[in-house]
């Protein structure tokens, strides 16, 4: 898989094997796409297997959504070639590929009502009228809308319009399915809703969806597999507890969920253990298959998620097994399942720590000190993002993204 400046580039010279011997569904081979001197997708290699749920994550102008489009057919790549099911489909027309699509407006017909929206493919293709009424019938069940039929979309709520352009997209059975941010007109709460529901719909149809989306929790809750990407390149791909749990760049250490990274130099590299010293002096230690070099002077960001760490005021440290850091709480804050809390270290860094409100123990005051502990093996370590190279960098505009 291609990845970002700070990854190892990995192409289709040397692909991952299909999980479960499945096929290759839809296939990206060194795919580029300039817009007006801009690269809005940089050499992106990428396999996509038959019956997974599969996200393109990461923020506005880093090249997901023209990754999609270029699968649909509805941009042609500067370079590189698109196959899906392994045919060569990089210059065909949109309707000649056995994809369908989702967009964020769902584009129903308004003078049509709902049996006609989601049959209107099949009348093209000229299937025959009982076909018609059972396979339109059989996915308005699958999308829990099989009272609807009569209903206009003027009549129906965001969801339930949602629904319908799933089952229109679903109905002619395509081998892929791509969802171009459909859920970003619905509110918080209907859009949490419809993450359960899309998933089940997924599973029950068993067709291979490509969803593409800039919300982590979309990504993490649906998918099987997700790809984070910036500046038109992967930087992180795998399942969502894989790319959360060992992230394979700062960015991804930061975009999808929050981190406690800090800065340091690899001293000690002893067996499965290396030392990692921070620019304080104080010393953590990561597993050597999580350094991004094990190398002896390698500059590294040693992370830990705050949901990992535990915080106590006792004296006592755990053994070799655990890494731990001493600060004051700066801020504490209850939020109903947990306390939050910002500690600061004693060089002016701030660590978060998420507390899960199990009633054990009192909560650490604002002011208290405090010691920090967490397993060595929920430490990773990620080379620092260069100089002046932020988020802000990917904003390049909706139409690259």
């Amino acid at each position: 898989m291609t990845g970002g400046t700070e990854t190892v580039d990995e192409t289709h010279e040397a692909p991952q094997a299909p999980p479960s011997g499945r096929a290759v569904v839809a296939r990206f081979d060194h795919v580029s796409m300039v817009f007006d001197g801009n690269t809005a997708v940089d050499d992106l290699s990428l396999d996509i297997y038959e019956g997974e749920f599969f996200s393109l994550l990461g923020p506005s102008g880093c090249g997901k959504t023209t990754s999609l489009r270029m699968l649909g057919g509805f941009e042609e790549p500067t370079r590189g070639r698109i196959f899906l099911a392994g045919k060569d489909v990089t210059f065909q027309a949109p309707y000649t590929r056995d994809v369908n699509t989702v967009f964020q407006s769902y584009a129903l017909f308004p003078h049509l009502d709902v049996f006609e929206n989601v049959a209107f493919g099949l009348r093209r293709q000229r299937t025959a009228k009982a076909e018609v009424k059972r396979r339109v019938g059989e996915i308005l069940e699958i999308v829990d809308l099989p009272n609807y039929e009569r209903r206009r979309p003027n009549q129906l709520s965001g969801g339930q319009q949602q629904r319908v352009a799933l089952a229109r997209a679903l109905v002619n059975e395509p081998s892929l399915l791509l969802l171009d941010e459909p859920m970003s007109a619905l509110d918080a709460k209907l859009r949490r809703q419809m993450q359960v529901e899309l998933k089940r719909i997924q599973t029950r149809v068993g067709i291979t969806f490509l969803y593409v989306t800039h919300d982590q929790e979309e990504a993490m809750t649906m998918s099987d597999r997700l790809a984070v990407m910036r500046h038109g390149r992967i930087e992180g791909i795998g399942s969502p507890q894989e790319i959360y749990d060992s992230p394979t760049t700062e960015f991804v250490a930061t975009f999808l969920g929050a981190s406690n990274l800090l800065a340091g130099d690899v001293t000690a590299v002893d067996g499965s253990v290396a030392t990692v010293t921070l620019t304080n002096g104080w010393t953590l230690c990561v597993r050597v298959g999580r350094l991004p070099e094990a190398r002896v002077g390698a500059s590294v960001k040693v992370g830990v998620r705050p949901e990992k760490i535990s915080i106590g005021s006792g004296d006592g440290v755990p053994g070799g097994d655990h890494n731990s850091l001493r600060g004051r709480v700066k801020v504490s804050t209850f939020t109903g399942v947990g306390n939050q809390y910002i500690v600061e270290m004693p060089w002016g860094t701030d660590v978060t720590v998420y507390a899960q409100n199990i009633g054990e123990a009192a909560a650490p005051r604002s002011g208290e000190e405090v010691v920090l502990t967490w397993p060595i093996e929920h430490t990773f370590a990620v080379r620092p993002m260069a100089p002046g190279s932020t988020e802000d960098e990917t904003n390049m505009g909706d139409s690259n993204e």
